[in-house]
């Protein structure tokens, strides 16, 4: 049987995205092999930011909304003294590169940036911090290099393009691969269940 295939658009600043993740994971690890997830890169500050850290931690209590959802990520208002984070790309092109390594490789660290961003407080967008993610998914240090890569630039930006031409605004947005008709924000993890098992019955 073929797989459902859901392309899921997401960036790893958005706290709403971690909890989308967490459901999306958990769904796509029940269903199997009846269903495929393909994350693709949605850029909500596509430049650098200048911001100081208090203001940053200030910000960061907007998070507890995100954390009052039972089936979501896990969130921390900023307590630590890292970032802020200058802008979305950098761990995009860092899951970019681990997910040329493989699909596992690449679950791994999309994981690991939201849970090192909202639970750890780590700034994402610092390239020790990136290079530190990699190590600790025990990626070839060797292999690193290609988040420097143009080419993934490029491809994170396209994505970013594309999605904004088909009118998206805001992530998480979830749609089925040749369909136009988007679920967006983080659903309930029930919500995205019966979509995807009403999408397989019509299959």
């Amino acid at each position: 049987m073929t797989p459902l295939r859901l392309i899921a658009y997401s960036d790893y600043l958005c706290p709403w995205c971690f909890n989308g993740a967490v459901r999306l994971d958990r769904l796509e690890r029940e269903l199997g092999s009846r269903l495929e997830i393909e994350w693709r890169s949605f850029l909500l500050r596509p430049h650098p930011r200048s911001r100081s850290l208090e203001e940053f931690r200030e910000y960061t209590r907007s998070w507890l909304r995100p954390a009052q959802d039972g089936d979501g990520g896990t969130f921390r208002v900023w307590s630590t003294d890292a970032g802020p984070p200058s802008h979305s790309v950098p761990p995009h092109l860092l899951a970019k590169a681990a997910a040329e390594l493989g699909s596992h490789a690449f679950r791994d660290i999309h994981h690991r940036l939201l849970t090192a961003y909202f639970t750890d407080n780590r700034d994402i967008t610092d390239r020790s911090t990136l290079a530190a993610i990699w190590a600790e998914a025990g990626l070839p240090a060797s292999e690193l290099s290609r988040a420097d890569e143009p080419r993934l630039l490029e491809r994170v930006l396209a994505e970013h393009k594309a999605a904004v031409e088909l009118g998206i605004s805001g992530v998480p947005t979830v749609y089925v691969a040749g369909q136009t008709a988007f679920v967006v924000g983080a659903q309930p993890y029930e919500t995205y269940r019966r979509w995807v098992e009403k999408l397989l019955a019509a299959a």
